[in-house]
């Protein structure tokens, strides 16, 4: 019998593992696709990095995720984060994440349209100003999912039909939208909702590294429009929380209105090759009614719902909470 089973590959179960292999426990880990897989939320090149929240519990756990990506590339030998920084562009400061940085003693500055212009390759739209947080950029996604996957038993192409059935002391369920049916055949419930979000591709005309940027929904701190740097084509761009609702990996194709979006967005703060974009493509968020994380044990069973399209930067600090709560379902013989 297997200590621990992981069922699912993607970051937060291989973080997980990851974490449970590194303090010497016996984990495997069960794929029903393949690691990267496209029909998830944890594929592709880049994600967004970022300290900046407006509750100061995110930005704590963000500086914990900050260190155990840190250890993490130490580990691999690999650099998994590239910092060029994070650019929220508000009507006025107090719109931003500036206030709860300064409580949690995180270092940020304003800048004004012409500075940000100097420095980088953004354009300020008028009447808005912009906050600037170093300590923050891109995460990058496919080599993280390789370096951890690399350093475990991973069992592609293995999908477990039954938690109960699972031949192990504890099973964590990090299944993505697969988790609430998953879950529910056990007894345990999970509210959590899957859309099917679009992001699509530009070239960038000026070489400058880019640093992510974050536009506000209006009176909300949520955000609406984002970008972030990608490695093949320059920037990636998503309108966050805009899909349609759908089953287990929901499979379909960009939202061409979704994309057009984009593009009139893009096109106002980005100096572009071209005005449309070069390739679209979809991910799943599994998302919570707040958009909080899912890290609790029911016996046997630790649930690692930690998604709510927003989860990736999170993963190092996330899978050692998990894997904490496994090493408890051993040490408690549950």
């Amino acid at each position: 019998m297997t200590e621990v089973t992981v069922v699912g590959a993607g970051v937060v179960g291989l973080a997980t593992a990851y974490e449970l292999a590194r303090a010497g426990h016996d984990v495997v880990v069960y794929e029903q696709f393949e690691v990267g897989h496209d029909r998830g939320s944890s594929h592709g090149r880049s994600r967004i990095f970022r300290l900046a929240y407006a509750e100061a519990d995110w930005v704590r756990l963000a500086q914990e995720a900050f260190e155990g990506w840190r250890r993490w590339e130490q580990e691999s030998g690999e650099q998994l984060l590239e910092l060029h920084g994070l650019i929220e562009i508000v009507r006025d400061l107090s719109e931003s994440s500036a206030s709860t940085l300064e409580r949690c003693g995180v270092q940020w500055e304003q800048l004004e349209a012409d500075e940000v212009e100097r420095r980088f390759p953004v354009c300020v739209p008028r009447g808005s100003v912009a906050m600037f947080q170093p300590e923050a950029g891109i995460a990058r996604a496919d080599l993280t999912l390789a370096f951890l996957a690399g350093a475990l038993d991973v069992r592609e192409r293995t999908p477990a039909q039954r938690l109960a059935e699972v031949d192990a002391d504890v099973v964590v369920c990090a299944a993505g939208s697969w988790a609430r049916e998953l879950l529910a055949a056990d007894g345990i419930e999970l509210p959590v909702r899957v859309t099917r979000e679009t992001v699509a591709y530009f070239r960038l005309s000026d070489p400058r590294p880019v640093p992510s940027v974050v536009l506000f929904k209006p009176e909300r701190h949520l955000h609406d429009m984002y970008a972030l740097a990608d490695p093949e084509f320059g920037l990636k761009v998503g309108v966050h929380h805009a899909g349609p609702e759908v089953g287990p990996g929901g499979v379909g194709g960009p939202d061409p209105d979704l994309v057009a979006r984009m593009e009139d967005w893009v096109g106002e703060v980005f100096p572009l090759c071209a005005p449309h974009a070069v390739h679209a493509e979809t991910c799943l968020y599994t998302t919570t009614g707040d958009e909080r994380f899912v890290l609790e044990r029911h016996g046997r069973i630790v649930v690692g719902s930690a998604c709510s399209g927003h989860a990736f930067k999170f993963a190092p600090a996330v899978g050692s909470r998990l894997a904490q709560l496994a090493i408890e379902g051993l040490s408690s013989g549950s």
